[in-house]
Parts: structure tokens; sequence; C-alpha cells
């Protein structure tokens, strides 16, 4: 079993940044690649970013592609997300998830394990 647990969230202007942190339970972290999706209201869930379980493969949306980076350290087991030039259009809840599977990593949601429970971004314009 593994919990996870973001922060990060919050309010900010368009062109800002945020960085989002998560915190998984265990000591299994390190055997997960993680990934990061997003909700917006009226809206279905979104992958944003993935990385593997060494943070040697990234993959992120193409809309985020160059603004977002997506980063772990395993020691603390905490994976983040670093938002720049953030826009309106990033405005969601973000979960954060664990996927343990054949693949390095995935963005197809319904194959990832453990989810969070959401940190709120909130761009204003």
């Amino acid at each position: 079993q593994v919990q996870l647990v973001e922060s990060g969230g919050g309010l900010v202007q368009a062109g800002g940044s945020l960085r989002l942190s998560c915190v998984a339970s265990g000591r299994t972290f390190s055997s997960y690649a993680m990934g990061w999706f997003r909700q917006a209201p009226g809206k279905e869930r979104e992958f944003v970013a993935a990385i593997n379980w060494s943070g040697t493969m990234t993959y992120y949306v193409d809309s985020v592609k160059g603004r977002f980076t997506i980063f772990r350290d395993n020691a603390k087991n905490t994976v983040y997300l670093q938002m720049n030039i953030l826009k309106p259009e990033d405005t969601a809840i973000y979960y954060c998830a664990a996927y343990r599977g054949p693949s390095p990593l995935t963005t197809r949601g319904p194959e990832y394990d453990y989810w969070g429970q959401g940190t709120q971004v909130t761009v204003s314009s």
C-alpha cells in the first residue's frame, strides 16, 4: 500500500510559478513510476507528466512542454512538478499517482495503482 499526499497548490497570477510536491509513504517509492494528472471543472482528468522510477525518463503532454518539469528525490520519497509560465488554462486540481507495471512509465490513468487526494492550482489572468 502506498499513500500519496500532494501539496504546493495555490493561487498565482498568469506568468507565475508554483512547485507541487507529492510525498509517498512506505519504503517502495523508488520502485514506482510517478505521474501528475489534472482535472479542471467540467472536464475529464488529463495526463500532465510522468517520470520513471530512477528519474532518467520523463514525458509531458504537449501543452506543458517547456513550462513544466517533473523530477523526483527517491531519498525523500517525493516527486515534484515545477510549473513555470503558468496560464489560466492550467487551473485545475492536480493529482499525483504511482504506477508499477511492465512499462517504464505510462500516460494512461487507469494503469496507475495509487492516487493522492489532489491539490488546487488556480491561475488568474
